[in-house]
C-alpha cells in the first residue's frame, strides 16, 4: 500500500489553517464519489513525487467495482484525505507479490467480492491537513469495513521510505526489525505498526519506482478477531458449481399440463444429481404453439405468450421444491406497451427471480413473429456466484459478454434456437470465443427435432455443451462437456470457480485484464 502524508511543515500548516479559517473544521467520513475526482486529483498533485495521479477512469472503476472500499474524509464538503482498497483472495497472491500484481492497470480488475482479505491500495492526505490524525481515522474506517464484510483481516504492502538513508549499513530485514523494536523511526512503517498491524514478511521489488524504499515494502496484516469462518451449510457462494444443461426434444404437447410435466421431469432429474442450476433452451415452450396453428405466425406467438406468467410461477415453485436454480431458456412475453419480447427467467431456489431480455432480434424473428429487442443487460447474483444470460443471437456480439465480465460474471448461460448446423455453429463458435476472451465458463442449451405442420417451427439442430477458458488448468480442447447432437438428453458438469479466479490473476494470458483501455474503451450507453 502506498501511504502519503507529506510529513514536513506539520505544525506550521495546522496553525495556518486555524488562523485563516476562524470557523472550525467540519470533518465527515464517507465513501468517495465521482463528483470528488477533481479534488482527488488535486491532492494527488500535492503529495505524489514518483507517479502520476489516478485517472478519472481508474477512480470510476474503483467506485463502480467496490464503492464501500473507497473512503474519504471531507472538510466542509471537500475531500482532504482518501483511502483506496479492494478485496482479494490471499491464496491467489500469497506472501510474495508486487504492487502491480495486486493493482494491475489501476482499474481494480482483481477485486474479488468473494475474497478473504481487504487490501490497502493507497492512503493519501492533503499536506494542508497534516497533524490532524486523518490517516488514523481512515485506518479505523477500514477496520470497521473489514469487520462488516466478515473478512479475515487487512493486508497492505507498507513502504519504508526511511530505508534509503540506512541502506549502506543495514539490510532491509535489519532495518524493519529496528523500526519494529522502536530503535529507528520510519514515517510510514512506524505509523502502520502503531495502528495494530503486524509484520508478515519483506516484499522485495514490491514497487521498483519507490526510490526512498529502494523498491522494498513490508507485508503487513491487521487481524479481524471478530471474523467468523464461513460455511456453505447456511448459505454463501459455492466455489464449485454443478451445472445441468437440457437438450430439449421438440414435440407436440396436447396441453400446458403435459408440457410442464416434461419440464418438471428434467428439473427433477438434474436436481437428483445435486445440480445447482439447470439451463433450458430458447423458446422451449414453442411445442405449445401448435394449438394456435390456425393463426398467423405473429399472432400465434402472441397467443403463446399467454402461458408465460403461469409457466414462470409454476417453475419458480419447482425451484423451491427441488432446491435448484432454474434458467427457463426463453419464452415470449407480451408487455403493456403492446410489444412482444423474448425473455429468459432466472428462478432462484430461494424464491426470488429476475429476467434477461433478448437484445438483438434476427431479421426472421422480426418479420415472422414481430419480436422487439430488450433494453437492459444484467449480471445476476446467485449462490454459485455471478452469472450472465445471453439469448442465442446475443452471444454473437462480443461486447455484451465483456460488459458482463466487467461486472464480475464467471458463468455465462446461453439458451439458443437454431434450425441448421451452420446456424448452430455460429452460436457454438461465438460461445467458445466468449469463454476464452472473458475467461469464464459458457453453457449452451438448444432444441432438437421438429413440430410438424407449424409454420416457422420446422427442424431443429443442436448440440448442448459447456465451454471453458483455454489454459493448462482446463480441458485441452476447452470443452468441459458436450452432448450427442440430435437427441434429447442432459449434461451435468462440475465447474471450479476457483480456477477462473486463479486464471484471471496468474494465467498464461489474461484477456480480461490486458485490454488497452488507454487506447480504446467499451461502455454501456443505454439506461
Amino acid at each position: 500500500m502506498l501511504v502519503w502524508f507529506g510529513m514536513s511543515r506539520t505544525q506550521h500548516n495546522l496553525q495556518r489553517i486555524m488562523t485563516e479559517n476562524e470557523t472550525t473544521h467540519k470533518l465527515r467520513l464517507r465513501t468517495l464519489t465521482m463528483d470528488d475526482y477533481e479534488r482527488v486529483r488535486e491532492i494527488c498533485g500535492k503529495v505524489y513525487r514518483m507517479t502520476k495521479p489516478w485517472t478519472r477512469d481508474e477512480i470510476e472503476a474503483m467506485v463502480r467495482r467496490f464503492p464501500e472500499g473507497q473512503i474519504c474524509i471531507e472538510d466542509k464538503g471537500r475531500p482532504v484525505a482518501v483511502a483506496l482498497s479492494m478485496v482479494i483472495d490471499f491464496s491467489i497472491f500469497g506472501e510474495n507479490h508486487t504492487y502491480e500484481e495486486i493493482v494491475g492497470d489501476g482499474r481494480m480488475r482483481r477485486h474479488d467480492p468473494d475474497g478473504d482479505y481487504l487490501y490497502g491500495v493507497e492512503v493519501f492526505v492533503d499536506p494542508e491537513y497534516q497533524g490532524m490524525r486523518l490517516g488514523r481515522r481512515l485506518y479505523d474506517a477500514r477496520k470497521e469495513l473489514c469487520e462488516q464484510l466478515n473478512l479475515k483481516g487487512i493486508l497492505a504492502g507498507g513502504r519504508i521510505p526511511g530505508y534509503r538513508e540506512h541502506a549502506p549499513a543495514l539490510r532491509p530485514q535489519e532495518y524493519i526489525r529496528k523500526v519494529r523494536d522502536k530503535e529507528l523511526y520510519d514515517p510510514v512503517l512506524s505509523f502502520q505498526l502503531s495502528n495494530d498491524f503486524h509484520i508478515k514478511n519483506l516484499l522485495r521489488h514490491y514497487w521498483p519506482e519507490d526510490e526512498a524504499s529502494l523498491g522494498n515494502a513490508v507485508l503487513l496484516e491487521w487481524i479481524n478477531i471478530n471474523h467468523e469462518k464461513r460455511t456453505r451449510i447456511f448459505g454463501g457462494t459455492k466455489t464449485v458449481a454443478r451445472v445441468g444443461v437440457v437438450q430439449w426434444q421438440m414435440r407436440r404437447f396436447e396441453s400446458f399440463e403435459d408440457f410442464m410435466q416434461q419440464a418438471e421431469f428434467f428439473v427433477d432429474t438434474v436436481s437428483d444429481y445435486g445440480s445447482d442450476i439447470v439451463l433450458f433452451p430458447e423458446l422451449f415452450n414453442a411445442p405449445l404453439i401448435h394449438q394456435f396453428d390456425d393463426r398467423s405466425p405473429a399472432d400465434a406467438m402472441r397467443a403463446l405468450a399467454g402461458y408465460t406468467e403461469r409457466m414462470r410461477t409454476e417453475m419458480s415453485e419447482m425451484a423451491l421444491a427441488y432446491n435448484i436454480n432454474i434458467v427457463t431458456g426463453s419464452v415470449p412475453e407480451l408487455q403493456d406497451d403492446g410489444k412482444l419480447y423474448n425473455v429468459c427467467y432466472l428462478l432462484r431456489r430461494d424464491g426470488t427471480w429476475d429476467s434477461q431480455y433478448k437484445l438483438h432480434i434476427t431479421p426472421e424473428e422480426s418479420s415472422s413473429w414481430g419480436l422487439a429487442g430488450g433494453q437492459q443487460l444484467k449480471v445476476f447474483d446467485t449462490d454459485i456466484g455471478k452469472v450472465g444470460i445471453l439469448i442465442c443471437y446475443d452471444v454473437e456480439f462480443p461486447e455484451l459478454a465483456r460488459l458482463q465480465t466487467e461486472q464480475g460474471m464467471r458463468i455465462l448461460l446461453v439458451p439458443f434456437w437454431t434450425d441448421t448446423q451452420n446456424a448452430y455453429l455460429r452460436v457454438r463458435r461465438c460461445a467458445q470465443a466468449r469463454a476464452i476472451e472473458n475467461e469464464c465458463y459458457v453453457a449452451i442449451s438448444g432444441s432438437v427435432g421438429n413440430i410438424p405442420k407449424v409454420e416457422t417451427m420446422g427442424i431443429q439442430y443442436a448440440q448442448a455443451a459447456i465451454f471453458t477458458p483455454s489454459d493448462f488448468s482446463f480441458p485441452h480442447d476447452a470443452t468441459a462437456a458436450e452432448a450427442t447432437p440430435g437427441v434429447e438428453t442432459t449434461l451435468i458438469t462440475d465447474l471450479d470457480l476457483g480456477l477462473i479466479k486463479e486464471l484471471r490473476a496468474k494465467g498464461s494470458v489474461r484477456n480480461a485484464e490486458s485490454r488497452r483501455s488507454d487506447l480504446y474503451e467499451l461502455r454501456w450507453v443505454g439506461k
